[in-house]
């Protein structure tokens, strides 16, 4: 990757991350009272002007966001966007199944607390089986590290999707 790859794809991160936030470049200019010039972050969003470390951390700090949020991911990784509206399908948990897993699979462990978790928030303790709605896909499938069309497939690995 070139010096001019990377600025561009630093780029393309902070406009992604300004647009989630809602903000137009005028409305970062105000937010930062001016520190940062509406055309000046406009060109670091097109890679046109290099950021430097300080002004990335202080972009971050603006946004409140991670500053590693701002850097090219590397190939191969999963890219998680919670926002990403697609059509995604609730899955039920069988949770009798869950229960009974062994758990030298981390993902096992972290479904059976996310499951624990929404049953308490829903006040759901039939303990047979759970929905997970899609908003709860989404989450959970970042939580696994997975795109949320794979988490189906995941609990079917797993043996702990109820088919409906």
């Amino acid at each position: 990757m070139t010096e001019n790859d990377a600025g561009i794809l630093v780029g393309e991160r902070l406009r992604a991350i300004r647009r989630q936030k809602g903000l137009s470049l005028h409305d970062v200019e105000a937010r930062s009272r001016q520190e940062f010039k509406a055309s000046v972050v406009g060109a670091y969003e097109r890679g046109e002007r290099a950021i430097s470390v300080a002004r990335l951390l202080r972009l971050a700090e603006l946004y409140d966001v991670p500053p590693d949020q701002f850097l090219p991911r590397e190939p191969g990784e999963v890219e998680i966007d919670l926002t990403d509206r697609h059509d995604v399908e609730s899955v039920t948990l069988d949770l009798v199944r869950l229960q009974k897993q062994p758990s030298p699979e981390p993902d096992v462990d972290v479904l059976a607390r996310y499951a624990q978790t929404i049953q308490l928030q829903r006040q759901d303790f039939n303990g047979r089986m759970l929905t997970i709605r899609r908003d709860d896909v989404r989450v959970l499938a970042a939580v696994l590290g997975r795109r949320p069309e794979e988490l189906a497939s995941r609990l079917d690995d797993l043996g702990l999707r109820t088919k409906n």
